[in-house]
């Protein structure tokens, strides 16, 4: 009998080829959208042609597959070792748009040398940031984890009426039809089939409803004629990288919050997978964070961070292998190398992704709710923990234009109900559960005792 100490953790194990490939690309079709989608964005909005915005996007998927392979595979003391996506962060859009708006090339070029700063910096600070860990019990992680999937439901119902708000066909009966469609194969899929078929049943549902949607004229195949087919992001396209102050205080900014949100994403994914992240696990994953968004400029990307997307797909399909999510790594990479593959993948309709992204990033907030079942929100004030930090964080999603009156630099971090939920939890839970909480008399504040009430709360 093998000793259980000789047996791999899920985490380590690795998968049969065709399994080990299709898991991955499953992976890659939950988050190419939100890959390709900040440099749709900036690139208009800096004055880049449509050819030159397209090369950004396989930029784009290239550092994200190198980003992903630096967090699951990992060397030295940088990586995360867990199956862990990184990818293009939106948090970046808005700075990077008002920092290069009309300025072409230079800027872009600003854009990255202020990416290529606060990348650096946060490489040195991922020791110190990642001792924030023990601020993070089951009721800070189980409120994070939680407005983590209610945050990116928006974004699946914006998929699911076509993306693009501003099309004639947005929010038609047909888009979020094929959204319902795709929906209820996804869900029929996980009701019917068993094993390995089972666990892939976001990608069959991806390609059921693709077909599906062939006929209605959603689907549309010009990227794959107008697509190269090998292509390699050239080192620094736009020109060599400018350093701008300001551009370098606002890209720092994201760069804080996008680390805040990754130690939240790890600590929710180590607690999916069994294997808690603690803070040399942070530590590495948040060094891998850093260095992939410092390195990505070089080949023309943008800062890269935790895509909490795949921690839904993690969640609902039980694959805890990081080796899975490195074979996804493996296929941006090549995607980035052969845009006529990448246009392949982008056959996928928004409002099919939609469908299949409503129970993706649902399967996160249950997570979340999971976690703070086990919290003990019955003690103390945990409850008005989860409550005030719930409804803070809810703000950017429920009332979008709430902090419109605010500095722009701030709103890198208020519109982001993630960061201002983990924020507000954290605080509170030092107030309530930290401080002044000193063993007295063999009770706590509240009549409960210390040993228990207090050590469960606050751990």
């Amino acid at each position: 009998m093998t000793a259980p100490s000789d047996r791999k953790h899920p985490v380590d194990e690795t998968l049969p080829p065709l399994r080990m490939f299709t898991s991955g690309l499953q992976h890659v079709a939950a988050m190419y959208a939100g890959v390709v989608a900040p440099p749709m964005i900036v690139g208009p909005a800096v004055g880049l042609t449509p050819k030159e915005t397209a090369f950004l996007m396989g930029a784009s998927l290239f550092t994200a597959g190198i980003a992903t392979l630096l967090q699951t595979i990992g060397f030295w003391r940088i990586g995360a070792r867990l199956p862990f996506v990184n990818g293009v962060s939106f948090a970046g859009v808005t700075p990077m748009v008002a920092i290069g708006k009309d300025r072409g090339h230079d800027g872009i070029a600003v854009i990255f040398g202020a990416i290529i700063v606060a990348s650096l910096l946060g490489f040195v600070l991922a020791p110190y940031f990642c001792k924030l860990v023990r601020f993070f019990p089951p009721v800070v992680t189980g409120t994070v984890i939680t407005l983590i999937g209610v945050s990116l439901l928006p974004v699946a119902f914006n998929w699911s009426q076509g993306g693009n708000a501003a099309a004639h066909d947005y929010g038609s009966t047909t888009n979020i039809t094929m959204a319902a469609v795709t929906l209820v194969i996804v869900l029929a899929l996980r009701k019917l089939l068993r094993g390995f078929l089972q666990q892939i049943a976001i990608l069959l549902g991806l390609v059921a409803g693709t077909l599906i949607a062939i006929p209605t004229g959603i689907t549309d195949f010009g990227a794959i004629g107008d697509a190269d087919v090998v292509g390699f992001p050239t080192p620094f396209h736009f020109g060599a990288p400018q350093f701008e102050i300001a551009a370098i205080v606002s890209m720092s900014i994201v760069m804080l919050v996008c680390m805040t949100e990754s130690t939240a994403d790890m600590l929710a994914l180590g607690k999916i997978v069994d294997r808690p992240a603690d803070e040399r696990t942070i530590e590495g994953g948040l060094r891998a964070d850093t260095l992939g968004s410092a390195v990505s400029p070089l080949f023309n990307g943008f800062m890269c961070s935790a895509f909490a997307q795949n921690i839904g797909l993690v969640a609902m399909t039980k694959v805890r292998s990081r080796f899975v999510v490195a074979a996804g790594g493996g296929i941006l990479v090549l995607l980035g190398l052969v845009p006529v593959a990448a246009s392949v993948i982008a056959l996928v309709p928004l409002p099919v992704l939609g469908g299949a992204g409503i129970v993706l990033f649902g399967s996160v907030a249950a997570s979340g709710i999971q976690t703070l079942a086990g919290a003990a929100l019955e003690k103390g004030e945990n409850a008005l923990i989860v409550a005030a930090a719930v409804g803070v964080g809810l703000i950017p999603i429920a009332a979008p234009d709430f902090y419109h009156a605010f500095p722009k630099d701030l709103l890198v971090v208020l519109d982001s109900g993630i960061s201002t939920g983990c924020v507000v939890a954290i605080v509170l839970n030092l107030a309530f559960n930290h401080l002044g909480r000193r063993p007295e008399a063999g009770t706590a504040p509240g009549g409960h005792d210390p040993a228990g009430a207090v050590e469960a709360a606050a751990h």
